[in-house]
């Protein structure tokens, strides 16, 4: 298990619960760093790296969605709420099923409880696109990566920005693990929680870009209704990365809802 040492953790007032951040496929914590600062003053914050990525090393076997969640079910041990991004969102529903004490309250971004087609399920990218990801993978990793990246910007016209932006969070650490990548791509491709979200019944905040290519806005709203307390916020013009792309309206909704949380439930 990786050291405490790979949280990045703010020491703020502890009278409000923590707030853990989960990263998606590809990418590591420092894809936060902007909600982490503008959090700094107001709570205690903990993005982890996931196993895998930013030198951490894989240290699971199987590399599958019960792991991770294990995993950081270990290392972030105090009830939280739970922030999870694409990958790292279905990461935060496994823990709010399978150990629900450490969960206040969840904020899901650009999740989707199924990622993939089905027969009864089209709100979802092509299971050939996730099986090219896979395949390209092992042939031109940092091309696969770099595509991975461009599939997540919207169409506004910062998208090139953003685009810039997270090539260079890719690029600031070591390069992620292949078996974490294959692993996460086969969770991806895998996982299918729809039947078991009536199991939740925290607070849910489900934040969603209008103009996601990789998580359709049907999805999120699936989300939203089949959570029992879930409201859901869709961003005009944003792509996958809402919190990049328009960070301050993904503040306000985040706000927003930490306040009411803290209101409703009182001081931790």
């Amino acid at each position: 298990m990786p050291s405490v040492k790979a949280l990045r953790f703010s020491e703020s007032p502890t009278d409000v619960p923590p707030v853990v951040m989960i990263h998606g496929w590809g990418l590591h914590s420092g894809v936060f760093d902007g909600v982490h600062q503008a959090l700094d003053s107001q709570r205690r914050v903990w993005a982890p790296d996931l196993p895998g990525y930013a030198n951490n090393p894989v240290q699971l076997a199987p590399y599958n969605l019960d792991g991770l969640a294990g995993h950081l079910a270990r290392v972030c041990t105090q009830p939280a709420i739970w922030v999870g991004w694409s990958l790292g969102g279905l990461v935060a529903l496994s823990l709010a099923l399978r150990w629900p004490q450490l969960v206040r309250a969840l904020v899901l971004v650009g999740t989707s409880p199924c990622f993939v087609c089905r027969p009864d399920w089209s709100a979802a990218m092509e299971q050939g696109t996730l099986d090219g990801f896979a395949h390209d993978l092992a042939y031109d990793f940092s091309g696969t990566l770099s595509r991975f990246l461009s599939l997540q910007t919207g169409t506004h016209e910062g998208s090139r920005q953003q685009l810039r932006q997270l090539r260079q969070q890719l690029s600031g650490q070591a390069p992620p693990h292949m078996q974490a990548l294959q692993g996460g791509l086969e969770i991806l491709g895998g996982t299918d929680l729809r039947h078991r979200l009536q199991e939740i019944s925290v607070p849910v905040a489900v934040i969603q870009g209008e103009r996601d290519r990789l998580v359709p806005p049907q999805a999120a709203k699936y989300l939203a209704a089949s959570l029992p307390g879930a409201v859901l916020t869709l961003i005009p013009g944003a792509g996958h990365a809402p919190f990049l792309s328009h960070p301050q309206i993904f503040m306000d909704t985040l706000m927003k809802f930490l306040t009411q949380h803290d209101l409703s439930m009182g001081a931790c």
